[in-house]
């Protein structure tokens, strides 16, 4: 193999060999997507354990944190932002209740609504995560230059648009 190859380079080469009939571009990109995928997971792991944070109260009291002071937001807006059903959510709400990080009040605009409300903790708790997390990110993109880097940003957003 030559110097600069990767595991993906000797399974495709593996393939060519048995497969020459076929284009392996795909499988190029995507088992190296795949790949960093694995690495990506075992980073924000890592950042959420440092943070006392499973994954999922992470994306919960990052939606609060992203809407801004006074950082709540309504459970159906927190389900559209995190993709869980209903159910899902109420236990969650209840989950992160339990452990001093959001807490449940009423809707001033609407009597019968709730709002979400980040508490203080849940902020140094959510704060510190994505510190780590955008850490541990730039660390895994660190061989590539600032270019690269918006470049493949750019690349990979024409790639997701149509998932979204």
């Amino acid at each position: 193999m030559p110097e600069g190859s990767d595991e993906v380079d000797r399974i495709v080469d593996a393939w060519l060999h048995e497969r020459p009939d076929l284009d392996f571009t795909p499988l190029q990109v995507l088992s190296r997507v795949a790949r960093l995928s694995k690495h990506l997971d075992r980073a924000r792991r890592t950042a959420f354990t440092r943070s006392d944070l499973d994954s999922w109260e992470f994306d919960v009291l990052s939606a609060l944190r992203r809407a801004g002071t006074p950082y709540q937001l309504s459970p159906k807006a927190l389900l559209q932002q995190t993709l869980v059903s209903s159910g899902t959510m109420t236990n969650r709400i209840d989950r992160l209740v339990s452990r001093g990080l959001v807490e449940r009040r009423g809707d001033p605009h609407d009597g019968r609504g709730v709002l979400v409300v980040m508490s203080p903790r849940g902020l140094t708790r959510v704060d510190a995560a994505i510190t780590r997390l955008v850490d541990a990110e730039s660390e895994l993109l660190s061989v590539l230059s600032a270019g690269d880097q918006r470049r493949l940003a750019g690349l990979l957003r024409k790639l997701s648009l149509d998932f979204d």
